[in-house]
């Protein structure tokens, strides 16, 4: 008799599935990813944040981005009305062995975290000249 074993390919484990020790709203930032030549960059919307809140992580293939926004305390007012809440932002991304992990930049400005992952020498785009012979 054939023992068979089916092996299945799962995701990567993100820290959105782990436990929390915080009780508050979590956020899943939207993001923009735009490839050039030598790297790709990451756009990632994170009002409120700035870069003393903001972490970056890179533990095997999976980047982590994490962010708190603490509530403005207005002395003498009270919220009437508010269209936006503030709460933590959590989102990981797999990344690829084209990524040089050695070299990736983040910065965070207005809100918006850009990190730069540059692209390994091997994955550059590199033209190939053509010869006869």
């Amino acid at each position: 008799m054939e023992n068979k074993v089916d092996y299945q390919r799962k995701p990567a484990q993100s820290p959105m599935e782990t436990e929390r020790t915080r009780n508050r709203k979590v956020y899943i930032p939207k993001a923009d990813i735009i490839e050039t030549g030598n790297a790709i960059v990451l756009y990632a919307d994170m009002p409120g944040a700035d870069e003393k809140s903001v972490d970056v992580t890179l533990e095997k293939n999976v980047l982590t981005i994490t962010g708190a926004v603490k509530p403005q305390e207005q002395v003498g007012r009270s919220m009437f009305y508010a269209e936006y809440d503030v709460g933590d932002y959590e989102r990981a991304f797999t990344i690829s062995d084209e990524v040089d992990r050695n070299r990736i930049e983040a910065v965070v400005k207005n809100g918006v975290l850009k990190l730069t992952l540059y692209k390994a020498p091997q994955a550059e785009v590199r033209k190939i000249t053509v010869r006869t012979e």
